[in-house]
């Protein structure tokens, strides 16, 4: 599975974007995804997970509420809304997927099979 983020940009605080995840391969429907996010000099950090069939969502607690994670199986493409964006939500966001993992096991760096190349969010105060 090859993943591609996209979406990232510029915005000033309390606004929102949308970010996406489009994968290649014809077993999407059987990856579950997530995104995570690394700010500079800081740890990546787990945002966000769902299920293979889109059932189940887990958020990390400093998104939840204002994220919202979801996906498109059709287009094999994943989404993240943000709203609500603070100062502390500016980094890059990757994507990722495991095979028919748990939305929980997504939320574990080392349990993800693959990775996509990030795209940076910049929130201005």
């Amino acid at each position: 599975v090859q993943l591609q983020a996209s979406g990232g940009g510029l915005v000033q605080a309390g606004g929102c974007l949308r970010l996406s995840c489009a994968a290649s391969g014809r077993t999407f429907s059987s990856y579950s995804l997530g995104w995570f996010r690394q700010a500079p000099g800081k740890a990546r950090e787990f945002v966000a997970a769902i299920r293979w069939d889109g059932l189940t969502t887990y958020y990390g607690d400093s998104v939840k509420g204002r994220f919202t994670i979801s996906r498109d199986n059709a287009k094999n493409t994943m989404y993240l809304q943000m709203n609500s964006l603070e100062p502390e939500d500016t980094a890059v966001y990757y994507c990722a997927a495991a095979l028919r993992a748990s939305v929980q096991r997504m939320s574990i760096m080392g349990m993800l099979e693959y990775w996509g190349q990030g795209t940076l969010v910049t929130v201005s105060s």
